[in-house]
């Protein structure tokens, strides 16, 4: 399906590493990539969309001392290669020179490299492509009489390949797939209309939930929503549901993260050692899964992943770090270029169910909206819908209402986590009960 072998784009490293020495780089790193794939989309039984995807890119990023240069190509002929190696040369001649600025250390590169099983290839054709959203759809649309509408469904595959190599000698191949099946419906009844989605991801097309089945569960979720009403301006318990809660702990990423951490500009500054979730509440990383999206064995640099604790017992052991971050912050990076790999949130309840009981009265949220997050004092503030819970039991959908507090406050005040994370996602945090927030409704 590639137009290009793994061994080609490997070859293609080496020269680009060869070149940027001749032209005087005193290191060098390539990331090459070619990726393919199909997306098709349908409204209401018609075709709305197709879409075929097909790029490839090579970047190169070359040092002259601590200058720093950069440059990218789609062109993969040696003349292209040539121009592109000698645009970041000069490009890191004429950069200020930055003590920072290099190649992660030659110690820390990976050695060890196995399959992670992450390509599975799906030979669908257009036509297969279009009449499982067809079937998607028509599974929501026939659920309930109320569904008079469509948002669609639609149909994505992507196939993926890519080399990274740098001047230490290191040179890796890696291979990946990403399949999708979604719905998106539209309810109404007298009191108004209301919208609501469902859909998996996976790399192996074989794990995705049937198309009949995501339409369905698209079709639960919007008639459930149907008569939402507001709740009176207060103070309630919130458990945010597993489709919302990662939210939460990617603010604790960001937080954590070595590029806010040193602009300052962070609400978890100098927290390393210090507690900021309660003393139950682990979050470990977990690079190594087989058949995961998330994983690998190296990151964006060519460090070596290694799993770890990032939280144990609501204690900071680790930040998110690139090699130029942990210079800037005087530490060693944890093989995060590029980002975190596979978080994994330890439960308290076995259920949502489970955790609404223990919660008694208060809000189930279920969708977020805006962007009302500071990153540097903390400040949350967002829209939201959900539900009302009274005594542990789902009364009646709620929407117009907005949530906030401060996300220090708001991570110390956890009071469990249900086993119920979403297979889809590669980080797997269940629905989180919060103790108390400020909730601005009628």
């Amino acid at each position: 399906m590639f137009q290009h072998s793994a061994d080609d784009l490997r070859l293609l490293a080496a020269q680009t590493l060869q070149l940027a020495r001749e032209k005087g780089a005193t290191a060098a790193e390539t990331d090459i990539s070619e990726s393919l794939g199909q997306g098709v989309q349908i409204r209401l039984q018609e075709i709305d969309q197709i879409e075929f995807q097909q790029d490839k890119s090579l970047d190169v990023t070359v040092y002259v001392g601590q200058r720093k240069g950069r440059a990218s190509t789609a062109d993969f002929s040696e003349r292209a290669l040539r121009e592109t190696v000698q645009a970041a040369v000069d490009i890191a001649r004429y950069t200020a020179e930055d003590e920072f600025a290099g190649l992660a250390d030659v110690h820390l590169m990976a050695t060890h490299c196995p399959d992670l099983d992450k390509y599975h290839e799906w030979a669908l054709s257009t036509e297969a492509a279009i009449e499982l959203a067809k079937n998607c759809e028509q599974a929501g649309l026939a659920s309930d009489a109320r569904i008079q509408n469509s948002d669609g469904a639609g149909v994505q595959t992507s196939h993926f390949q890519y080399v990274y190599a740098n001047t230490h000698d290191f040179l890796q191949h890696q291979c990946g797939t990403r399949h999708a099946i979604s719905c998106s419906l539209v309810a109404s009844d007298a009191q108004g209309m209301e919208r609501d989605y469902w859909y998996d991801v996976s790399c192996d097309f074989k794990q995705l939930e049937s198309a009949e089945s995501i339409g369905q569960r698209a079709a639960e979720r919007v008639v459930r929503r149907l008569g939402a009403r507001s709740v009176p301006t207060g103070s309630y318990p919130i458990v945010f549901d597993a489709t919302v809660s990662g939210s939460l702990i990617n603010h604790v990423v960001g937080g954590l993260s070595g590029g806010a951490l040193y602009r300052e500009n962070s609400f978890l500054l100098n927290s390393l050692g210090k507690q900021i979730l309660p003393d139950f509440v682990n979050l470990r990383e977990e690079p190594h899964l087989a058949h995961t999206l998330g994983s690998t064995y190296f990151d964006g640099e060519g460090v070596a992943t290694q799993p770890r604790f990032v939280i144990e017992k609501g204690m900071v052991q680790g930040y998110f770090l690139s090699s130029y971050s942990a210079r800037k912050l005087g530490m060693q990076t944890t093989a995060n270029a590029g980002g975190a790999h596979n978080l994994f949130l330890n439960h308290t309840h076995e259920s949502q169910a489970d955790l609404l009981r223990d919660m008694g009265t208060g809000l189930l949220i279920t969708e977020l909206m805006g962007q009302g997050v500071n990153m540097l004092t903390g400040d949350y503030s967002r829209g939201a819908a959900g539900f009302w819970v009274e005594n542990g039991v789902v009364a009646y959908p709620v929407s117009e209402i907005t949530i906030a507090g401060r996300l220090q406050d708001m991570l110390f005040n956890i009071k469990g986590i249900s086993n119920d994370a979403l297979c889809r996602n590669a980080s797997k945090i269940g629905s989180i009960w919060v103790d108390e927030m400020t909730v601005a409704g009628t």
